[in-house]
């Protein structure tokens, strides 16, 4: 006969047993009832996402939905390329351009090139530059009397087309990496309505000579909707090498919408460097009239000047809470500066930043198998990541010494960012700290949230579906529901 204390005992094991097995598998019969409706009204099935929740100190995650199931994160990948630039090049890292004299300078007369060696600094923008060149003039160097040459050297990355992606080659975020590049080879068109002439002023900045702009825009009145979808942009380039480019901006533009700015990347590396230069240098009280040409500094000669870039802790804030491709690209290659050989290569690749994440992530004992990163911003059809990988990766950040850099770089609810208007006026407005991504037919959402009870959640949200550009709803679903849980 059992006694009584044996069938206690048996009792007490298979409620164990049933409180291990919760815990351990999350079904998608869990998702939150509201989260569901939410994908039911998107016409987005269940089996088109993958959903991890998990509290940063907690053993098991408190909802797992498809959580291994490898998916597009689009730019939510960019926090793979943070935190691992954080641990292995150092909140404090930046990058260098370094200024050489090809010829000798006698009485602040340089009688050859200046040439200019980058290495990848994704914040040369336009002040930056301007900063630069005066350095420069700050040598007591006034007259080069050769010509300006680049050096894009450190970079083995094989050239590509800007179009590929999604035929909008002259768009910002398609712009490739590139060791020496300056401000993303980025016009600015700042649009103006002026309605005492019922017109549309257009400023270019920078002021380019290589720029012909046809302004053919209409004033309207009405409502703002979505400008820039409202223009239509004409670019023609010009033949030969003086890489002029015209630009022919159409259709109608709302006075309601204010002053806003289109961007564009319209010039070759080469040609935008040499233009920016030469105004800045004469700015400058400098004087120069030579041409431009790529090239390599010759071994052995000391830089006449080095500039760097802000800290990368800084840096990070603009890839995450604004979520610029460009700069994510170029960081990505630095971390192939940990893989480089000793045996005098000096240059870094997009395969030597692929060993350095699977380096890193093997001695964090972070197994990711289904992890595919082809450029570490995003901006890819091949890129790869599961709910449960980037959750675990965000614990695993949450944990480390970087990891107030890391997560100040996020985007706040609420506050700024691309975040800046969701949430505003809630509860969990200035409480969670997100990365968002979305592509064609992809959506996303991961990073921290503080509940009502003060417990700190890891988030992560994939969407791959054609449906997936309606999906906010019940993204901002799930974040309620983690916000509010028992």
């Amino acid at each position: 006969m059992i006694s009584l204390k044996s069938k206690l005992r048996a009792v007490l094991s298979f409620l164990l047993a049933l409180t291990t097995l919760a815990a351990l598998s999350v079904w998608p019969a869990d998702i939150p009832d509201a989260v569901r409706q939410a994908l039911k009204q998107a016409s987005i099935p269940e089996t088109a996402i993958g959903i991890y929740v998990k509290e940063v100190s907690g053993k098991q995650p408190v909802l797992a939905v498809n959580s291994d199931t490898a998916m597009n994160p689009a730019s939510v990948m960019k926090l793979v390329t943070t935190y691992a630039g954080l641990e292995l090049l150092g909140p404090a890292y930046s990058w260098r351009t370094e200024i050489y004299a090809l010829g000798k300078i006698k009485d602040g007369v340089l009688r050859g090139d200046l040439a200019i060696k980058g290495y990848g600094d994704p914040n040369l923008n336009l002040e930056n530059f301007w900063l630069l060149v005066r350095q420069i003039r700050q040598t007591g160097l006034k007259e080069i009397t050769g010509d300006l040459l680049l050096d894009n050297s450190y970079y083995n990355v094989a050239e590509g087309d800007p179009g590929a992606f999604d035929g909008n080659r002259y768009k910002t975020y398609n712009v490739f990496p590139e060791a020496m590049l300056v401000n993303y080879r980025t016009s600015a068109l700042h649009l103006i309505p002026q309605a005492e002439n019922n017109t549309v002023r257009i400023v270019v900045d920078p002021a380019s000579e290589l720029l012909d702009l046809k302004n053919n825009l209409k004033l309207i009145r009405g409502n703002c909707g979505d400008w820039s979808n409202q223009l239509h942009v004409e670019v023609r380039e010009q033949q030969g090498d003086n890489g002029r480019i015209t630009v022919i901006l159409s259709g109608n533009y709302a006075m309601q919408c204010g002053q806003n700015t289109y961007h564009l990347s319209l010039h070759q590396n080469s040609a935008y460097v040499h233009d920016l230069f030469k105004k800045l240098w004469r700015q400058q009280g400098g004087s120069f009239s030579g041409s431009v040409r790529n090239g390599v500094v010759p071994n052995g000669i000391a830089p006449l000047k080095v500039h760097h870039s802000p800290p990368l802790a800084q840096i990070i804030r603009g890839i995450n809470k604004f979520s610029n491709n460009v700069a994510a690209r170029q960081l990505y290659l630095a971390l192939g500066e940990t893989m480089m050989p000793s045996n005098g290569h000096t240059s870094v690749s997009l395969e030597q930043s692929d060993q350095a994440i699977r380096r890193w992530l093997l001695a964090k004992r972070l197994s990711f198998p289904e992890l595919i990163m082809e450029n570490g911003s995003g901006l890819s059809r091949q890129e790869r990541i599961s709910a449960s990988q980037m959750g675990e990766l965000l614990v695993a950040a949450f944990h480390s010494q970087v990891m107030p850099e890391f997560i100040s770089s996020l985007a706040i609810a609420g506050m700024d960012g691309t975040m800046r208007n969701r949430f505003r006026g809630t509860l969990v407005a200035g409480r969670a700290h997100m990365k968002t991504g979305t592509l064609n037919e992809v959506t996303a959402i991961a990073g921290y949230l503080q509940d009502h009870k003060d417990r700190r959640n890891v988030v992560v949200f994939l969407i791959n579906h054609p449906q997936a550009a309606n999906a906010r709803s019940a993204m901002d679903a799930l974040i309620r529901w983690v916000y509010e849980r028992a």
